[in-house]
């Protein structure tokens, strides 16, 4: 207890330590599928596709990825939202032996380019709105099959229709002369086999299951390499955190994005490991369709961002008490900082509970989070959770491990950390290191602090990664872009403090002698090569940045002063 003592604050039921199956993870769409055969596994624009049919859907996509030459180990793309169709390719990929590589629907042919080169992904599922972008990154890439699938293609035919009649304007249901070589429409390879027809491959709980894909100082995309059984720990853990789960009961808010871990773990296998039925929202910034999704199909877990819980307290028609958020009960905060006001105003407008949790690509997603029965000290990220260990680790040395209350680097030991990077020794020795215990440890680039009741407090960021609304940004990835353009002399980004995002990307601008130029100028260029996400909200031109003896721009200068002039 006296070296962990966040046990001692854990929620009455929670176990110090779990006993994790050494099964792949689709065990838990198998398992309960023969649960609870009946009961709904998505929800989506009234559609529902049981568990017994979401099963059955994947085992006839693995058999179709068979055909079409994927073979264990290969590594198969997902590129499209959260619909049912993620979650049949998602399981469909594990069981023909692949490794899911989701990729953000967001990304520019640019961003795709390399993740996928990285990854050596040849087939891509794609939904036809985002065909385009595939299609231009494509000829870079070794991208060879595409599975393509629409939003309508999981709705009864009478709702299929009067969905494709209200969207057909704005497009994204058609390709232009129909699917080429080598595509083919999802409905079809589903059509075409039988779940009998599933390969008959051993795969076993150390073979690994996914590429996540995360940032770094340098701004290069890293692969996360998570085995079967890191994800299966991660489930568990969380599953075992919320004490007043009624299994195959709950309902779950699929608002966070699925192509990320967060999404993935915290919502989609939480959800197939506890019988809980997911209601599938493609786009988390229409409010109107998922405060319509909540009034309509009662949600009683929420796990989001600060940004949407934060958009729904300030919603006019929230405010006018036109929907009922009552049916929320659990909401685990992730991504950013949870303010306190948006935490208290969402817990008074749903009567649920929300709290704050902590984790990250390399471990696959969560590794602390406040208690859901008791105390949430604010600003805090919360506990371990069971089998988690942590230290705070001196950055001066990178070894001796500080007391409680100093200021160092957060190190993670658990079972779900990853195994490396793909194809980036160097990053891997430098994260995951063995120190004087002989365990290896998960360096986290967090500057963190523990409290003397165990829980931990995140005080800086040693990679400078900037999280608007909970996505990730990279400074180095938007200043070589700014740098690009030809009136541009140099430049830094940062991240700033806001309202509503939580945090915003900023860009400090040198031009270069005599020329002159406007926001709007750089940010349609920027528009241009990033995710929205991505460009920069602020501009400020300047003559001059600040910067070390060496000539590196000081970034956190630049925020200090930011925060100076503004009086924040």
């Amino acid at each position: 207890m006296t070296s962990k003592p966040w046990l001692q604050r854990y929620d009455k039921g929670v176990p110090y330590t779990i006993d994790y199956p050494q099964k792949p993870l689709f065990h838990f769409l198998e398992q309960t599928a023969e649960k609870y055969p009946d009961r709904a596994c998505t929800i989506f624009k009234g559609a529902v596709i049981s568990y017994k049919e979401m099963n059955e859907q994947s085992d006839r996509l693995a058999a179709a990825l068979a055909d079409l030459g994927v073979k264990k180990g290969d590594r198969v793309g997902i590129f499209m939202p959260n619909t049912p169709q993620f979650v049949m390719a998602y399981f469909g990929i594990l069981k023909a032996g692949g490794v899911v590589v989701a990729t953000n629907p967001l990304y520019t042919p640019a961003e795709i380019e390399h993740q996928a080169n990285d990854a050596g992904i040849e087939v891509m599922f794609v939904m036809t709105n985002f065909y385009k972008t595939i299609k231009a990154a494509q000829p870079k890439t070794r991208i060879k099959k595409l599975i393509v699938t629409n939003l309508k293609e999981t709705l009864p035919p009478v709702l299929s229709l009067l969905f494709t009649l209200a969207k057909e304007k704005k497009g994204g249901f058609r390709i232009e002369g129909g699917l080429g070589q080598n595509e083919y429409w999802m409905k079809d390879l589903l059509a075409k086999y039988k779940p009998s027809d599933r390969p008959k491959l051993d795969i076993f709980h150390t073979d690994t299951a996914l590429f996540q894909y995360s940032g770094g100082t340098t701004g290069v995309s890293k692969g996360a390499v998570a085995t079967h059984f890191n994800v299966v720990a991660d489930t568990l853990m969380i599953k075992s955190w919320m004490v007043n789960l009624n299994e195959g009961n709950e309902i779950t808010l699929m608002a966070i994005p699925l192509f990320h871990v967060y999404g993935m773990v915290a919502g989609l296998t939480f959800s197939m490991v506890s019988g809980a039925s997911m209601v599938m929202i493609p786009n988390a910034r229409d409010l109107k369709d998922v405060l319509e999704n909540i009034d309509k199909y009662h949600p009683t877990i929420f796990p989001g961002v600060p940004t949407l819980y934060n958009a729904i307290n300030n919603h006019p028609d929230v405010k006018a008490g036109k929907y009922d958020l009552s049916s929320v009960k659990a909401c685990i905060s992730g991504s950013a900082p949870l303010l306190r006001e948006t935490k208290e105003k969402f817990e008074a407008l749903s009567g649920g509970k929300v709290f704050e949790g902590f984790g990250l690509s390399e471990a696959p997603t969560a590794t602390h989070c406040n208690p859901l029965l008791g105390e949430n000290r604010t600003g805090s990220i919360g506990l371990p959770l069971p089998d988690v260990d942590c230290k705070i680790i001196s950055l001066d040395d990178g070894e001796t491990e500080l007391p409680v209350g100093e200021i160092g680097e957060l190190v993670i030991n658990g079972p779900q950390v990853m195994k490396g990077y793909h194809n980036m020794p160097t990053e891997t020795t430098n994260t995951l290191r063995t120190l004087s215990d002989g365990k290896i440890w998960l360096f986290t680039g967090d500057i963190a602090q523990m409290d003397e009741d165990g829980y931990f407090y995140i005080v800086d960021r040693k990679k400078e990664l900037i999280k608007p609304g909970g996505f990730q940004v990279w400074p180095r990835e938007v200043e070589e872009v700014l740098a690009a353009h030809p009136k541009v002399l140099e430049c830094g980004v940062a991240g700033i403090p806001d309202p509503y995002r939580g945090e915003t990307v900023k860009a400090w601008i040198v031009l270069k002698p005599g020329e002159t130029a406007t926001e709007e100028e750089l940010k349609a260029f920027c528009k241009e090569k990033l995710a929205a996400y991505k460009v920069p909200t602020h501009y400020e031109f300047r003559t001059e940045l600040p910067k070390t003896i060496v000539g590196k721009i000081l970034r956190r200068e630049l925020v200090r002063q930011h925060k100076e002039a503004s009086g924040g």
